[in-house]
């Protein structure tokens, strides 16, 4: 690694998406290499849109303010399910040109920053938060031969890794309170989620009343991955997270160490607000073919989207807000 630079992680992670060439700068955008249940599961993207929808329409909410929204997906479905609710799409690039011309558009730096202005939003609003957090970069330590749990450095254009010093106070904190240390052992590892935490606390502000919601691959205290989750994706397949800005780079986030009221795996949220897998009756096919293959096309997309050790394991965080 002669004449090779290390970064701490956080560093290195932000701008290789986020920065002038980043990965989320790219034409194709996340839609292009990994699929979301708003994007990339035949009609999963309109069967999320109702859910949030009718989660929208039970309280009344004025506005919905998706977050790191990606290319407005689920701006489009949510469109004609509330044509009277103020919609808002906030990501890093520019407001993109198929995006109906009634949908507001706010372009955000990236990472965990979020726009001054976008603060305390008049009305009933819902705050969507879905699979931003995993992209806020985070802090990477592991503990070393003498039980110190220290921050790791990374090279950006290989991806190599060395230990540096040991995790400041603010993060050793933060890893007492939400991360199980007392068995770990070396090479264990921590993905800090302070930042997240932070940036949660930023995007809360920009509900005056209603309710945020943050959607992502999670876990709670007690199933802490022991050696992290962070991992790269191009192109629909898993690749080895170098931060070169040619592959996205997530780590699953500590849901319950956010500011919640209420935390439900998918399936349950989903469940809820009337999202269900179940064949069609089969006198259905007879009488109304048509209707049979477009209820068994949603029963399909529910399926992916509440399904165990996929999507139906991320984690919703709710915070009422009034």
């Amino acid at each position: 690694m002669t004449g090779m630079t290390s970064v701490p992680w956080p560093r290195a992670w932000h701008d290789a998406l986020y920065a002038g060439h980043g990965f989320y700068r790219s034409p194709a955008g996340p839609g292009g290499h990994f699929a979301t249940s708003t994007q990339g599961i035949p009609g999963g993207g309109a069967l999320f849109a109702r859910a949030v929808a009718t989660l929208a329409d039970e309280h009344r909410f004025d506005t919905v303010v998706d977050l790191g929204c990606g290319r407005g997906e689920l701006l489009g479905h949510l469109r004609p399910l509330l044509p009277h609710v103020r919609l808002l799409g906030v990501d890093v690039v520019p407001r993109p040109a198929d995006l109906p011309e009634d949908v507001d558009w706010v372009q955000s730096p990236g990472g965990a920053e979020l726009p001054d202005d976008l603060v305390g939003l008049p009305g009933g609003t819902l705050l969507l938060a879905h699979e931003w957090l995993d992209v806020v970069p985070c802090e990477i330590g592991e503990v070393d031969d003498h039980g110190l749990v220290r921050r790791v450095l990374v090279e950006p254009s290989s991806g190599e890794e060395r230990l540096g010093d040991p995790l400041p106070g603010e993060d050793l904190q933060w890893c007492a309170r939400h991360w199980p240390l007392e068995q770990a052992v070396p090479g264990d590892r921590v993905e800090v989620g302070r930042a997240r935490d932070e940036a949660w606390e930023r995007a809360l502000k920009i509900v005056g009343r209603g309710i945020a919601v943050a959607v992502d691959y999670g876990h709670r205290r007690v199933e802490r991955p022991r050696h992290g989750t962070l991992t790269g994706y191009r192109s629909g397949h898993q690749v080895r997270p170098v931060p070169d800005g040619s592959c996205d780079l997530t780590a699953h986030v500590a849901m319950d160490s956010l500011d919640h009221d209420d935390l439900l795996d998918q399936r349950k949220a989903l469940h809820r607000l009337g999202v269900r897998a179940g064949t069609p009756a089969h006198a259905l096919a007879r009488r109304d073919p048509s209707a049979y293959l477009v209820q068994l096309a949603e029963s399909s997309a529910a399926a992916a989207l509440t399904a165990p050790g996929g999507l139906g394991d991320f984690l919703w965080a709710f915070r009422y807000l009034t």
